[in-house]
């Protein structure tokens, strides 16, 4: 079940972490949206989770927030990890279901404490939806980037929308602030529900290949998109991740994150979808709130093109329908005037 070539190195893990190299059971765990190879592992009649990554990049910045967000409770423990090989033997969390309102109560409260954490790494890449800020538009219709040019004329977007895709883009992206003194220790990869794991007494986060050093409205918009559905409960969550009233620029910065993290994934997810076959925009998608209550469930596989395509458009129809609202003006305006 192991590549051969990682039997000895996954051998001396074991030894260094449990004075063994003998395991009972090891199964392969096949959840999850990565290329990563995952295993539950029973050393002297325990559970914990191998990893061993494949793609090709250095390890170590994971490794590093990962043993730092584990030291503060938020991660499970850490018992190994070897960058020259890329493995990490960790606690196996069995996972609980998390439902929605208790995930309203406990995740600000784990987001809160892993954006105190020391400054983590930078990366060499951005998979988040801060990617669009960093690569900021020159002009209105002219992105700098060329993933963002290449969906903007992939024909995936009616011109009619493509040409509203590209105003919220430049709008947003000249008046929102990047890279200042909210650049926190981040997860960057919470959108998806299977990387907070509940074990029925405390919430985990797990598979921290993308953290790095992000502003700190990036993952709490993303969660907050999965979570908060309607004005009193994003004022309660707001709340609990700030300690107390949110202030007229975090509330404004928070909205307008979270229309990034919308045009960031209706083009990341219909660019994927798009793929396998054109996507047809003459059938039905449910509300923005029901998919990601079906997908919080685990009724929806995020991993399936349609349900990509399904995901993209949900985002799409979330933003237009926000921006068509006084409270992104106002946001806009208030980040106009600290800017």
């Amino acid at each position: 079940m192991l590549p051969p070539e990682m039997i000895d190195p996954v051998g001396r893990g074991l030894r260094e972490a449990f004075g063994t190299d003998a395991f009972e059971d090891l199964a392969v765990i096949t959840g999850g949206q990565t290329s990563s190879l995952v295993f539950r592992i029973v050393v002297r009649g325990s559970p914990y989770l191998l990893k061993i990554i494949t793609r090709t990049e250095d390890p170590t910045r994971h490794y590093s927030s990962m043993k730092a967000a584990a030291d503060a409770g938020i991660a499970p423990h850490v018992w190994y990890t070897n960058a020259e090989h890329k493995i990490s033997i960790t606690d196996f969390v069995e996972a609980q279901p998390l439902s929605v309102s208790e995930a309203l109560v406990r995740l600000p409260a784990v987001l809160r404490k892993l954006h105190a954490l020391s400054a983590f790494g930078r990366a060499p890449f951005n998979t988040t939806c801060t990617f669009l800020l960093n690569q900021a538009p020159l002009s209105i219709g002219a992105p700098r980037d060329g993933y963002v040019q290449q969906f903007l004329t992939s024909n995936i977007l009616s011109q009619v929308d493509a040409d509203k895709f590209t105003a919220r883009y430049a709008e947003i992206a000249a008046l929102y602030p990047y890279d200042d003194g909210e650049m926190v220790s981040s997860h960057n990869d919470v959108y998806k529900p299977d990387n907070i794991l509940f074990d029925g007494e405390r919430v985990w986060l797990v598979d921290w290949e993308a953290a790095f050093l992000n502003d700190r409205y990036a993952d709490l918009a993303v969660v907050a998109n999965q979570v908060v559905t309607n004005v009193e409960e994003e004022r309660s969550y707001l709340r609990a991740y700030f300690g107390g009233e949110p202030d007229a620029y975090q509330s404004a910065r928070f909205h307008v994150m979270q229309q990034v993290a919308h045009l960031f994934y209706t083009m990341a997810f219909l660019s994927l979808g798009a793929k396998r076959r054109p996507v047809d925009w003459s059938l039905p998608i449910p509300t923005f709130e029901e998919f990601n209550r079906r997908v919080w469930a685990g009724e929806l596989d995020l991993a399936d093109k349609d349900v990509t395509v399904v995901h993209g458009r949900v985002h799409w129809a979330r933003l237009l329908q926000n921006v068509g609202q006084a409270r992104y003006r106002e946001a806009l305006s208030i980040l106009a005037d600290r800017a």
